[in-house]
């Protein structure tokens, strides 16, 4: 017998029919003498449709009433989905945030989990009592209700398997796992049975749409094994065909134990059409000068990635360029031209069109020759190089938006990434 932690997205839940499916996978798993919690997102399209209302209320709306209207998506499944199970024989439950409680802490509609209250819900699992725990939503100190932000039913799902030590938190998806790369672009992408929890940050945050960074990050915190699976396969098998994300260790005793596996140099490549580049251009070159153009942005909550400082201009002048997320380059032009004086630049020069192309893998720790491998295959397809950003086992450029699947199919083909039949 097993502890698990189910958890089931939009897709999963778009409807009776699925949520009825959804309900005979659990239901499966419950007959296997497992004690279960499921945690679940709002239908498709819900959250979405409650946004806009409150957009439409008040385009300058209160972000703790905010938290009150988008939250309604998931208690709703969250409520038909333990009806639905009661239906089929299966003892029950919705828990609401505020019942456990999920204590949060921070900023309404951005909130981040602090502590779960396990006591009644561990209670009612070890009584065979399956708990439905709408994702998304927690409890401020206030008593007030909060959210996670946009995919935080992820991260719920990981704070729930965390809190009451599941032995597994099963993630089920409109996908049956993680790829090498995306299969619309490239036909020849395997499916992984493996893949460390640094591999999946590092993917998750280059442009994966699989998991949210902040559920794979709570997860390698709290060595939570995560197995991310497709809700759509038959919901009665016992094999199940995902992808598991553990440790690094865990993996190394894996491929110990089968002497014929040599470990992937290269896990998957990952890219992002969600990049905005902007260069500022005849920065005085002196102490300070970069934290002025970047401390700005930094209290406006603007994630900046790719920085690249370039040979200075004579009378001690520099160009300065770096990326930002897409959706918010015209704040970051904005933020940028009211601080003109103080930064002390010429002009701003910003690119839409471009996107972000990652190689991943832990292979790279003790492997020489990824990045000269990267950059030699793009150049024999012409393809420009604008900006580099490296980790301890990414490596990632800046190209032409309109040469990413390109750059994508060749780099898979070269990491020997390429299976041997396409996917089913």
């Amino acid at each position: 017998m097993a502890r698990i932690v189910m958890k089931f997205g939009g897709t999963s839940m778009a409807g009776m029919d699925r949520i009825r499916n959804v309900a005979a996978r659990v239901k499966h798993v419950v007959e296997q003498g497992n004690e279960v919690a499921v945690v679940v997102s709002a239908m498709a399209g819900e959250t979405n449709r409650l946004v806009a209302f409150c957009e439409d209320a008040s385009p300058l709306y209160d972000p703790a009433e905010y938290d009150v209207v988008v939250a309604a998506g998931e208690q709703i499944t969250s409520g038909l989905l333990a009806m639905t199970l009661k239906a089929m024989g299966v003892d029950a439950r919705s828990w609401l945030g505020w019942q456990m409680p999920i204590r949060t802490v921070e900023a309404h509609a951005k909130a981040r989990v602090e502590s779960i209250d396990t006591t009644a819900l561990d209670a009612a699992m070890k009584a065979g009592q399956v708990a439905v725990i709408p994702g998304f939503q927690g409890q401020m100190a206030d008593g007030r209700v909060s959210t996670l932000g946009r995919g935080g039913s992820d991260t719920s799902a990981v704070a729930v398997a965390a809190a009451v030590k599941a032995d597994r938190c099963d993630i089920y998806t409109d996908v049956n796992g993680v790829y090498t790369t995306d299969p619309r672009i490239v036909a020849r992408a395997r499916k992984l049975d493996l893949v460390t929890y640094e591999e999946m940050l590092e993917l998750a945050s280059v442009g994966s749409k699989v998991l949210q960074t902040r559920s794979v990050a709570l997860a390698m915190k709290e060595k939570v094994r995560v197995q991310v699976l497709s809700s759509f396969d038959d919901p009665t098998q016992d094999e199940l065909p995902g992808t598991l994300i553990v440790s690094e260790e865990e993996i190394e005793a894996k491929l110990n134990k089968d002497a014929n596996v040599e470990r992937q140099l290269i896990t998957g490549i990952a890219h992002d059409k969600n990049e905005a580049k902007i260069i500022v251009t005849r920065v005085p070159d002196k102490p300070g000068a970069i934290a002025n153009i970047f401390g700005p942005l930094a209290d406006a909550s603007i994630n900046v990635d790719m920085i690249i400082q370039n040979v200075g201009h004579e009378g001690a002048e520099t160009d300065v360029t770096f990326t930002v997320p897409g959706a918010d380059l015209a704040r970051s032009l904005d933020i940028l031209a009211s601080r003109k004086d103080a930064i002390g630049y010429t002009s701003l020069i910003s690119d839409s069109k471009v996107a972000k192309v990652s190689v991943v893998g832990v292979g790279m720790k003790s492997h020489a020759g990824v990045a000269a491998m990267m950059f030699q295959t793009l150049g024999e397809r012409g393809i420009n190089i604008q900006a580099v950003a490296t980790s301890e086992i990414k490596v990632s450029v800046l190209i032409d938006e309109d040469e990413t699947e390109l750059a994508v199919r060749v780099l898979h083909t070269t990491y020997g990434l390429d299976a041997d039949q396409p996917p089913a």
